[in-house]
């Protein structure tokens, strides 16, 4: 099984439609989140908890439960908390003590969605947080939390601050937000290069044909592997590759791109 660091391209599915489990862990995701919350009505959320299982895959299990404050939320804890999932993946994450209760009254690793002004205001520590494993960003809420455009330039210092925030806890790089153009496949491709090129290792899918191109956009190119088996060919200490200095630091880059590729 994918560890939770180490997922890419989860993909979205609504857990009031199990009839799409299957197809969704059969599309090519490394992972399947079962929504509970923004892709169900409120009307529907008692027959999507019914509805959880993870016997459809061997692919890892996320579930979006709702968030804290909601009626729904305590149901969900209850819900989720004997299932063998791989995480629980918590909306509007904005306090830390609340992101490590849920790990604790779960039993399982939480994936702390940023979506807000005190959610990013509290990034680090919610990173840092006891049970928390991953960072993910909930781009769209964030921006309607703001009232700011849903704008790559616009959002890179947030981006980045997650990207930091993840590294200061040691724990693995940030999932991006969802891109919901779904006709073309070229604007998540975009995207998921913007974000890789920033640090992030994963990004949301909301539907089976964006996968592809996300995947292909996380991964090293073929040129980027080439490279780095050529820096670490070269031994150690300060030498010239291409015209350009080789040392330590360049080796670390080389080593990673070599392990993302791998």
């Amino acid at each position: 099984m994918v560890e939770i660091g180490a997922i890419r391209c989860p993909l979205f599915v609504p857990a009031n439609r199990p009839e799409r489990f299957e197809k969704a862990a059969l599309s090519g995701a490394d992972a399947v989140i079962l929504d509970l919350e923004d892709a169900v009505a409120a009307a529907d959320k008692p027959r999507a908890r019914a509805a959880l299982r993870c016997d459809f895959t061997s692919l890892p299990v996320i579930v979006r439960i709702n968030a804290i404050g909601t009626a729904w939320h305590p149901d969900d804890l209850a819900a989720v908390a004997g299932l063998p999932l791989a995480a629980v993946m918590l909306p509007k994450a904005e306090d830390p003590a609340a992101c490590t209760a849920v790990a604790r009254v779960t039993g399982k690793p939480v994936i702390a969605l940023i979506e807000s002004a005190l959610g990013l205001a509290q990034a680090r520590a919610i990173a840092a947080a006891p049970g928390v494993v991953r960072l993910a960003f909930g781009s769209i809420d964030f921006c309607a939390d703001l009232g700011c455009a849903h704008d790559r330039d616009i959002l890179m210092p947030v981006r980045l601050e997650l990207v930091l925030a993840a590294r200061l806890a040691r724990i693995a790089a940030p999932i991006d937000g969802v891109t919901v153009a779904l006709d073309d496949p070229a604007i998540s491709q975009a995207d998921a290069a913007h974000a890789r090129a920033l640090g992030m290792t994963g990004k949301l899918c909301i539907h089976p044909r964006q996968i592809a191109a996300i995947r292909a956009a996380l991964a090293p190119s073929p040129g980027e592997a080439d490279w780095a088996r050529r820096v670490l060919a070269l031994g150690d200490g300060a030498v010239t590759l291409d015209g350009e200095m080789v040392d330590e630091p360049v080796r670390v880059r080389a080593r990673a791109i070599l392990t993302a590729s791998g």
